[in-house]
């Protein structure tokens, strides 16, 4: 596990604040903004840590989001400020110290669920969050990396028997 520093802790507040300016500046609910920006290319260029040296706006990156998907205004619900506050930044801290890229975190948690835990782990530190919700899972970091593994050995080994088959 990679330790929090500065730049991850910057990278966890633009998120969080991206995540809470959701609720003005786009017409759908908070969940469908959250599996767009999850699995967005800004999303990507927050995992690779490049979006610091960038000189955009909360709304650029939104509008930059709508190009990517299309601007949508599906759904109602918002969450409250607070809780895509929390949001935003637990899923960052969440991909910089596992080192793990946005939508593999998003498969492990949708944001229901995490908004569900809003009010029983809000208070918390940020890694026992974290760990909580892998435990409430069954599934500790290493247990995610074996079954990473084991599936990238059944496509490799699928691929090898096709080949073998086509000989």
């Amino acid at each position: 596990m990679k330790p929090m520093d500065e730049t991850g802790l910057k990278l966890c507040r633009a998120q969080a604040e991206l995540f809470v300016s959701s609720i003005t500046q786009t017409d759908s609910s908070s969940a469908v903004f959250l599996r767009r920006f999850m699995n967005s290319s800004v999303a990507k260029r927050m995992d690779e840590g490049s979006f610091l040296f960038e000189s955009s706006t909360k709304r650029s990156v939104i509008e930059e989001i709508n190009k990517e998907y299309g601007k949508t205004d599906y759904g109602k619900a918002k969450y409250s400020e607070s809780e895509l506050y929390w949001m935003g930044y637990l899923y960052r801290y969440w991909c910089y110290t596992y080192e793990k890229t946005s939508k593999q975190v998003y498969r492990i948690i949708k944001p229901p669920e995490l908004r569900a835990l809003f009010f029983p782990y809000h208070s918390l530190d940020n890694a026992a969050a974290i760990e909580r919700i892998l435990e409430a899972r069954n599934s500790r970091e290493e247990d995610l990396t074996k079954r990473g593994v084991e599936i990238l050995r059944r496509i490799i080994s699928k691929k090898q028997s096709k080949k073998q088959k086509e000989s």
